[in-house]
């Protein structure tokens, strides 16, 4: 019973209180920056995340409803909300696929937990995969959006090794406000997305 009680509380940390670090790094250095650099007239024409959307396929363990429930899981600890399932908007006879199957798993974030989510994963996250030399700066949609792939969730501080039945990917996008690719790369590249060189 202890057991179960101290999982209870790993698994729910106390929510921190004040403003998140990357929203006051934002505030403070990133609009003074981008103003200088775009010419903005007005604090609100500078550039902001809206959101994050983190985003894994169930693939082959559509039908395993203890290994979806383990998915589920760990993506509630990475990104610190629980996550909601896609479903199959038609179905597919050769990937045996039903209409209204559970294929994915989805977390939107915003406000709080979407910076202290940015920062865990420009900070501690990225640096920890192998042979990295940074992120692509072209995986951008045009409109200032931003797409990341992530190979496995090891990466995450919260993710042990010996508890992870299947090591799977997961896709990061940060949607930004900005008009155009270039400033929405500025705005990244000024709160520490790794870019390559």
């Amino acid at each position: 019973m202890a057991d179960k009680k101290s999982n209870k509380q790993v698994a729910a940390p106390a929510a921190p209180t004040g403003p998140s670090r990357v929203r006051v790094q934002y505030e403070q250095e990133v609009v003074p920056y981008l103003i200088k650099k775009f010419g903005y007239t007005s604090v609100m024409q500078v550039p902001k995340i809206e959101k994050i959307v983190v985003n894994t396929g169930l693939g082959d363990i559509k039908d395993n409803q203890k290994s979806m429930q383990t998915v589920e899981k760990e993506l509630a600890l990475i990104t610190g909300q629980k996550p909601i399932y896609r479903k199959a908007t038609k179905s597919v006879a050769n990937f045996k696929l039903r209409e209204g199957m559970n294929i994915g798993l989805k977390v939107t974030l915003r406000g709080r937990k979407m910076y202290d989510f940015y920062d865990k994963l420009v900070s501690i996250a990225l640096p920890r995969v192998r042979d990295f030399r940074g992120v692509s700066d072209k995986a951008f949609d045009g409109r200032g959006n931003y797409a990341l792939g992530l190979k496995e969730q090891l990466i995450f501080p919260e993710i042990t090794y010996d508890q992870v039945e299947k090591i799977r990917g997961m896709d990061v996008c940060i949607v930004t406000t900005a008009k155009t690719d270039e400033e929405a790369r500025e705005l990244l590249r000024a709160l520490g997305m790794p870019f390559k060189k």
